[in-house]
């Protein structure tokens, strides 16, 4: 993350993505849970304000992201909606990771984001929901956020 963002937001949203991240392991022997808690914790990772040793852990996160992404792929020959969305965060986390910046891109990020947020939260708005929606929400704000400030 960039250090524009203001360090308390950064740390809030560390703690945030934390904190899906932990529930998400928790709750890792259901389908997804596993990928959901290592991009939760990856997020986290991200936001640190870590100064100059930043650019290491983000190449450490880029190589994870990317068997994250190989996983996903992977796990699409059965079908799924859901592997399709930890393709897509994997690969921008991949993207964060090792080469932010590029306008179209980040703007197509943006748009998925946006759309995956607003979806998540007409659908707890709608019914009954339960504590994983709310932390793909979470997270989900969260990479928009990360993508934002790019």
């Amino acid at each position: 993350m960039h250090h524009s963002v203001a360090p308390v937001l950064s740390w809030l949203l560390v703690l945030l993505c934390a904190a899906s991240g932990g529930y998400c392991l928790l709750r890792g022997r259901r389908a997804g849970g596993r990928a959901d808690a290592v991009m939760g914790f990856g997020m986290a990772a991200m936001a640190l304000p870590l100064g100059g040793a930043g650019r290491a852990v983000h190449l450490a996160l880029g190589a994870v992201f990317c068997a994250a992404s190989v996983q996903a792929v992977w796990q699409l020959r059965g079908g799924g909606r859901h592997h399709a969305h930890h393709l897509v965060g994997s690969l921008a986390m991949v993207y964060m990771t090792l080469w932010p910046g590029v306008p179209p891109l980040t703007g197509a990020l943006l748009l998925y984001y946006s759309g995956y947020v607003l979806l998540g939260g007409s659908r707890l708005a709608g019914g009954p929901a339960g504590l994983t929606r709310a932390c793909r929400l979470a997270m989900g704000i969260g990479m928009f956020a990360m993508l934002l400030t790019l």
